[in-house]
């Protein structure tokens, strides 16, 4: 790609990244098809990427138990399907609409439609943001409320230069992996922010590389080692403003681990 000036993403690990990764990226990417499952009011994949995108958030329901009630009607209580459903719709929102400030305001609308108050869906905002551990210790301080505006404007200005820039297949995934990562450090929501950046990395890659993206299993193996996923994102810092993305690599990488 053309040498760039971003806003917020960092591009110091891009030849790193590109070094790392497999050289038959593309060709796996092109091997990716739809399941025979999927039929025109049901995706398959999609189902799979909002059951492990919600189960890392720590809901409980199995990816057969959401099928048999996407695709064959079979009824659970509401509690056990509405998140996962809200997310579903968000991720079929995503699939038919161009990717920009209001769409992910509207995708954060429908997935938090069970989670927040209908005046904080898709709304930034106005309060502080800690990410804590289940024993109630501070691991990540987000940015200060004052700043969640300006930061995730320039987060969206350097994604609209990105969807106008000719990339390769490897920095395409790099860019995915890396929005994915500054929107969670940003955490411009009250909540959602993680099915939020999960959703937003892959509307990116199916922006620049098609529909194939869609296929990519990210979300389940983001759960299936979730406990690295979410060391990899502390490896930056504890304070929004100390963040230090040269210690990225390991996160960035993920994403195209999830093609093998």
């Amino acid at each position: 790609m053309k040498k760039t000036q971003f806003e917020i993403l960092p591009t110091a690990l891009l030849e790193d990244y590109c070094g790392h990764v497999s050289q038959t990226m593309a060709e796996k990417f092109d091997a990716l098809k739809d399941s025979e499952l999927s039929v025109d009011a049901f995706s398959f994949y999609t189902s799979v990427s909002a059951v492990f995108s919600s189960k890392i958030e720590g809901e409980k329901m199995e990816l057969d138990s959401f099928i048999k009630h996407k695709l064959m009607g079979v009824k659970f209580t509401p509690d056990h399907t509405q998140k996962i459903d809200d997310l579903y719709e968000a991720y079929q929102f995503a699939k038919k609409t161009p990717l920009n400030e209001d769409s992910v305001k509207e995708a954060h609308t429908l997935l938090t439609a069970h989670i927040l108050q209908k005046q904080q869906r898709g709304a930034l905002r106005t309060g502080n943001m800690f990410v804590t551990t289940s024993d109630g210790k501070i691991e990540y301080v987000a940015c200060a409320p004052g700043i969640v505006k300006t930061e995730i404007n320039k987060l969206y200005n350097d994604i609209a230069v990105l969807l106008n820039t000719e990339l390769r297949i490897e920095e395409a995934f790099f860019f995915a992996a890396l929005i994915h990562l500054a929107f969670v450090k940003i955490h411009p929501f009250n909540d959602g922010n993680g099915r939020t950046a999960r959703l937003l990395e892959k509307w990116f890659l199916a922006q620049k590389l098609g529909d194939k993206a869609w296929f990519i299993q990210s979300e389940k193996s983001y759960y299936t080692d979730h406990q690295t996923y979410y060391s990899n994102i502390r490896l930056l810092g504890l304070e929004y403003e100390l963040l230090d993305y040269n210690r990225a690599l390991p996160f960035l990488l993920m994403l195209s681990e999830a093609l093998e």
